[in-house]
């Protein structure tokens, strides 16, 4: 395991655990109130008439509700500092961060990469969407790395990728396939849900668009849904038209909640990768396990490249189960007691899901993604190991 260390924020010598605690906050603005209070409202009431053209003019923000108050200008600031990108704006949830920052750089005719790992929610987006305004999607295999050029055609617009892939947890190699998307006039959008923006920088690696599920670890308290979508300088204004072209915004009180999870992110983090690997690790010599997806650990096919650009990991990783009778895999679940059964991840509470389905181009039997939470480690194993011996003598 990696020592947990910190990299300087870009364009700040402050650490970023500092910065978690004092980004994004004005006390002085709001009569000396630590927090950046919740401002609520959609009408915004400009003092004059040449206000309101100066206004209208410009930067949308200060026109109406739907282009941001106070707490969404906090949000966005912050994240956008902590990714290293140049702007952020908030969608109401991770997937229509994903689906929008697409849907803002592709128009009909155009070619999109996307890799077979990707997020299901996403897949079906640009299965059941993009098809319908006649853009082309192609799935590549995650681990094409340089060899994506193959892939390149003169009208592919974006290249998506997702590291770790979900469910499978490929580490893809960022910096390769930026530069061969930028060589064939292609932008590069990331899901950078799994590290989040403490532990892979995206804009270094050549990211374009960066996009956050906030409901996960940026929120962390499984209370609110939120993404965020964060741009270069250079693809910022198409960005930004495409979400408000759309109506997109998100209610103040989940943006306060948000930005009351990122004051903790450093230190919520460090458990879930501590309790993560240790989990994981424990789970190598399991009868009934045949084999852990969990980039940091060393014999995992990605902890090369995961050591190459992550300064971190987080809580979520897979279990390949052999095959098994239906029967075993239900006693297994009947068994746990610290782990919930439920979507999404990121918050303080430990989850599996069964993913009922061998790994793509595998022959095993089915999936686990398990999220190790803030609890004792210790006693996450001992729930797992008492689970698994359960359901393996139920065979």
């Amino acid at each position: 395991m990696k020592s947990i260390s910190h990299v300087t924020t870009p364009d700040s010598r402050e650490d970023p655990c500092t910065f978690l605690v004092h980004g994004g906050r004005d006390p002085q603005r709001f009569a000396g109130l630590v927090n950046t209070p919740v401002h609520r409202g959609s009408t915004i009431l400009a003092p004059d008439l040449e206000t309101w053209r100066e206004r209208s003019a410009g930067e949308p923000f200060g026109t109406y509700g739907r282009f941001g108050n106070p707490t969404t200008r906090s949000l966005e600031e912050t994240v956008a500092h902590l990714e290293g990108g140049y702007r952020s704006i908030i969608f109401p949830s991770g997937l229509a961060a994903c689906c929008h920052s697409l849907l803002a750089f592709l128009e009909g005719g155009d070619h999109v990469l996307m890799p077979r790992s990707v997020y299901g929610p996403v897949r079906a987006f640009t299965q059941r969407v993009l098809g319908r305004f006649a853009i082309e999607v192609e799935f590549y295999d995650p681990l094409a790395g340089g060899n994506i050029r193959d892939l390149m055609r003169s009208n592919t617009r974006v290249v998506y990728v997702e590291s770790p892939g979900s469910w499978t947890f490929e580490v893809q190699d960022i910096p390769a396939i930026a530069e061969e998307a930028h060589a064939g006039g292609a932008i590069v959008v990331m899901d950078n849900s799994w590290a989040s923006p403490l532990y892979f920088k995206p804009f270094e690696h050549g990211v374009d668009v960066s996009v956050q599920a906030a409901t996960k670890y940026l929120v962390g308290h499984s209370d609110a849904l939120l993404g965020v979508a964060t741009a270069r300088e250079s693809v910022w204004p198409q960005l930004q038209h495409g979400a408000h072209d759309l109506g997109q915004t998100a209610g103040p009180d989940d943006l306060y909640l948000a930005l009351r999870g990122i004051r903790t992110l450093d230190v919520r983090l460090r458990r879930h990768w501590e309790n993560g690997v240790m989990l994981a690790e424990s789970l190598l010599d399991q009868p009934l396990v045949k084999r852990v997806l969990h980039p940091a650990l060393p014999q995992d096919p990605g902890h090369i490249i995961w050591r190459r650009d992550f300064t971190g990991a987080s809580g979520l990783f897979g279990v390949e189960l052999h095959q098994m009778d239906d029967k075993v895999l239900r006693a297994l679940f009947s068994r746990l007691k610290l782990f919930g059964i439920g979507l999404s991840w990121g918050g303080f509470e430990s989850l599996i899901l069964p993913y009922d389905k061998p790994a793509p181009g595998k022959d095993g039997g089915p999936l686990l993604r398990i999220h190790a939470g803030l609890e004792s480690a210790s006693d996450l194993i001992a729930d797992m190991n008492e689970a698994l011996a359960f359901a393996a003598a139920s065979a």
